[in-house]
């Protein structure tokens, strides 16, 4: 398998090439954050309630040389509906340790999520809303803060 295919648990992050990371390391922050592109495709356009949405995400290095990005907290990236964080209103706890991506020289990390067309609702219980039929907005970012790279594309739910 491609190094720019490896995967870990957290679904992009490729740890065990060190070469890569090692040589990434010396594209500044500023540039190298400014270098990735998100791109988030869909299987269709439309969908009828109920029916699960395939999401394609696709991160890119524009620069020719390898990069590492580093992330303030663990998590790397996130997908969402609507503004929210995986489809759920749930509180997230948030880390204060890093995390980073190793990119090779123009190298993509694609990945595919799959949203099942209901948003998790976490109050005194946690439920299970379908979605109503309407447009959303299903997107990617990489998990930078305020200044993220992200990419979203509008779906319509009959």
């Amino acid at each position: 398998m491609p190094a720019d295919e490896r995967t870990s648990r957290h679904g992009i992050d490729d740890t065990q090439d060190h070469v890569r990371r090692l040589l990434g390391s010396f594209v500044p922050q500023w540039l190298a954050r400014r270098a990735v592109v998100v791109d988030v495709r869909t299987d269709a356009d439309s969908y009828d309630a109920g029916e699960q949405v395939e999401m394609t995400i696709t991160f890119r290095n524009r620069l020719p040389v390898p990069m590492t990005v580093e992330t303030p907290s663990k998590r790397l990236w996130g997908w969402t509906v609507d503004g929210e964080l995986e489809a759920s209103d749930e509180p997230r706890k948030r880390s204060t340790d890093g995390g980073s991506i190793a990119f090779s020289p123009r190298g993509r990390k694609v990945l595919t999520r799959t949203w099942d067309g209901r948003f998790k609702r976490v109050d005194d219980r946690t439920r299970w809303v379908p979605a109503e039929p309407g447009t959303y907005e299903v997107g990617a970012f990489l998990a930078l803060g305020e200044q993220r790279p992200a990419d979203t594309a509008t779906i319509r739910v009959e």
